[in-house]
């Protein structure tokens, strides 16, 4: 009998490849002949293009092409809706694609010999442009006179929640439950709050980049960084005009994603000038094209009322928020419904009311980003409870453990959670490690002598909102007597998660193997055709380890019949989900969730403002560590990416235009910046539907940082802060105002 590999912190499957420097990266593919391409950014926010003269710039030795929107098939795409052009000018089919609406808009592809050429004759091609109103205040955006950015657009057939939207607004979202009234009317203690939150970079390690050429089979060949092949596949056959299986997409090594890799940026200009051009053609982003030229996290204003008993009982909750969307679509409206499934928190709350806007604007466009909107959402929600312990005179561990979900309690949406609700379980585990004296005789108490603070969430695993979650595998065992070898093949993408290593994990534990016997063939279309999703949403080790067990057993069933190579396939087709009720909010929007909380510890100066993170302690419920090591790297990981949204990541966007286009000006954490300790506590409470009971946990650690530092600073100042970042300019003028 094989030990068995789940539970084992084995070693990844591409740390010797990334270490040693032989993992090849987008930027680090080329082919003789390969051209080099540039991209001409809008540079305005909102303008229509009148002309476009390319006569100079074709004049550059060395240039080949210069690609228009008169140039592109089918000039239009989106994740969601295909709201976006190509390129956007005059000479397209489509209407409104000779409209730019933020400032990195792709105006011209540039295609030379050389980057230098390219580059060069970028800067020589004249645009006549004709300016219009720039809306970048979603509040402005929503007026009943504002210019309107998208007056072509058509309903969704498959997103309901875009259709019959008037003026600027992208999507609505609303929940009703209960008496709202009676909630009110109950309340001995009601809280009241306006929060906002800002924009945020994904600051992937390696920016966008990409090569195209036509492989052996004539199929137009993208190599680039994304997080769902399947679909990148899709978009660029639609934008082409091809069938899908003339297209290829390979996904190379990752430098990150974080949710921005799920929508389009180089992939379809460079299949475009290679499926023209017939010659290999690459493009390698600076970080400030990737800045200006590619999604955000969405910023928000949200106002919440909550009431509850002096016995600490939550009885009404009362949201309201408004999102930037940006210039288009992206999955805004799929993010802002995660923010209302999460807006009044973790709780059993009887009566809530819930209105969730997504706007369009002339900012960046606002997409995916770890934690899918739950951050923003959460921010608000933990900090009304820790706003509303204070004002009961109640730990805020006690008021949490009195409130939460429990098994058959009822969500805002007004269904209880699948099985394996656990959000008490590591609320206490972790307050005890955080120092927490849990129901002693004295009652709860918190350590005494820091500025410590709390806050809990849940995370949903999966796309959710009625998408028939979907996950597709491959086995091929080899051998004559024994299984020698197991090849998977999978669509799956590593984007630095460690989703490989788990999925060779979960494949040698389900063939019975060694996981050196096991060889994945991931992230390719020609090898993977089925669809394996996006690895976003805290979802892939779930939907990818149902998938294998399916494909596993098929395949050892043919092996035992003789078949040699024994190969089976299978599409893991999860538990159905429901869109939320246009009227209630009501419904069954998820198939499993995942539980988290988190305590911070922080030291103030109250002469310069600035913070000194010195412990975070956060326990996920995982349901199965699939490798142990993997998720403690997940935790420590989103814990810095958290700190840098919460404390110093300031993207300054005026008028539509970003004014901290690169890392000198728009900060990350350092090392000077990470928390000094992070204390990870893996729960395990399996979950039924999960393959051997694991949970999605990606996102998880990200989400209860911001509101744990905002009531650890409040304990030390105060002050409460209700809008991040926390810079130290900010925290300043909060203490000198008290």
């Amino acid at each position: 009998m094989t030990p068995r590999t789940i539970g084992k912190s084995v070693t990844r499957v591409d740390a010797r490849d990334k270490v040693t420097g032989k993992a090849k990266y987008p930027a680090d593919y080329t082919l003789p002949d390969t051209l080099h391409a540039k991209i001409l950014f809008a540079g305005h926010p909102h303008a229509r293009v009148l002309g476009i003269d390319t006569a100079e710039a074709e004049a550059v030795p060395g240039v080949i092409a210069i690609f228009t929107a008169q140039d592109v098939p089918v000039n239009e795409y989106g994740l969601q809706t295909p709201d976006q052009p190509v390129l956007c000018g005059p000479g397209s089919d489509k209407p409104g694609t000779d409209v730019v609406r933020f400032v990195g808009d792709q105006v011209a592809l540039i295609v030379a010999e050389t980057e230098r050429a390219a580059a060069r004759a970028r800067d020589l091609v004249h645009v006549e442009y004709e300016e219009r109103p720039i809306l970048s205040d979603p509040f402005e955006a929503l007026e009943p006179d504002a210019p309107q950015l998208h007056p072509y657009r058509m309903p969704s057939e498959f997103h309901p929640e875009l259709n019959g939207m008037e003026g600027n607004r992208i999507c609505h979202h609303q929940i009703r439950k209960g008496d709202m009234a009676a909630g009110w009317a109950a309340s001995d203690v009601i809280i009241e709050s306006e929060y906002r939150t800002p924009f945020q970079e994904h600051a992937y390690l390696q920016p966008e980049a990409g090569l195209a050429y036509i492989d052996k089979e004539g199929r137009v060949t993208v190599v680039a960084a994304g997080q769902w092949t399947w679909e990148d596949q899709q978009e660029i056959a639609h934008s082409l005009g091809l069938q899908p299986e003339q297209v290829r997409v390979i996904y190379p090594a990752i430098g990150g994603a974080f949710g921005g890799r799920e929508d389009m940026s180089v992939q379809i200009v460079l299949a475009l000038a290679a499926w023209k051009l017939q010659r290999p053609v690459k493009i390698v982003w600076s970080r400030e094209e990737s800045i200006l030229g590619h999604c955000k996290r969405h910023p928000t204003w949200i106002r919440c009322k909550l009431g509850a008993t002096r016995a600490g009982e939550l009885v009404a909750a009362q949201v309201r928020i408004v999102a930037d969307g940006g210039a288009y679509c992206y999955t805004t409206n799929k993010v802002l419904g995660n923010a209302a499934m999460t807006c009044t928190g973790p709780y059993d709350i009887p009566n809530i009311k819930v209105d969730v806007d997504g706007v369009y604007t002339n900012n960046p466009p606002s997409g995916a980003f770890r934690g899918f909107g739950a951050p923003q959402a959460l921010f608000a929600a933990e900090t009304q409870m820790n706003k509303l312990a204070e004002a009961l005179a109640m730990d805020p561990v006690e008021l949490r453990i009195k409130n939460l979900l429990r098994e058959g309690s009822l969500t805002a949406m007004g269904t209880p959670l699948p099985g394996g609700v656990n959000l008490i379980e590591v609320t206490e585990k972790c307050a005890r490690a955080a120092g927490w004296q849990l129901k002693d005789p004295s009652g709860f108490r918190k350590p005494e002598g820091s500025h410590i603070g709390i806050a809990v969430s849940l995370k949903n695993t999966g796309f959710s909102f009625g998408y028939q979650e979907n996950c597709w595998a491959k086995v091929e065992l080899r051998g004559k007597t024994k299984i020698e070898e197991a090849l998977i093949y999978i669509g799956s993408a590593e984007v630095g998660q460690g989703t490989h290593t788990a999925i060779q994990q979960m494949a040698a534990d389900a063939l019975n193997l060694p996981p050196e016997r096991v060889r994945l063939i991931p992230s390719d279309t020609a090898t993977s055709p089925g669809s394996s999703g996006s690895v976003s949403a805290s979802r892939m080790t779930f939907m990818a380890g149902n998938a294998i067990q399916g494909a596993a057993a098929a395949a050892l069933a043919r092996w035992k019949g003789k078949e040699r190579p024994a190969i089976a396939e299978h599409t893991y087709l999860a538990p159905k989900t429901t869109p939320l009720d246009p009227e209630t909010g009501h419904g069954t929007p998820n198939l499993a969730y995942g539980y988290v909380a988190q305590a911070v510890e922080v030291e103030v100066d109250t002469e310069t403002g600035e913070l000194r993170i010195l412990r975070v302690v956060c326990a996920d419920d995982v349901g199965q560590a699939i490798n142990p090591q993997n998720i403690v790297g997940q935790i420590e990981g989103a814990v810095a990416q958290a700190v840098g949204w919460a404390t110093c990541e300031n993207l300054i966007v005026e008028q539509g235009r970003v004014l901290t286009p690169n890392l000198s000006t728009y900060l990350i954490p350092t090392i000077r910046d990470v928390p000094e300790r992070v204390e990870s506590i893996i729960v395990e409470q399996p979950d039924p539907r999960g393959p051997w009971g694991a949970r999605g946990m990606g996102e998880m650690p990200f989400l209860p940082l911001a509101p744990a530092l905002t009531a650890a600073i409040h304990q030390a100042t105060g002050v409460w802060f209700d809008e991040l970042p926390l810079t130290p300019e900010r925290v300043l003028q909060g203490i000198s105002a008290r």
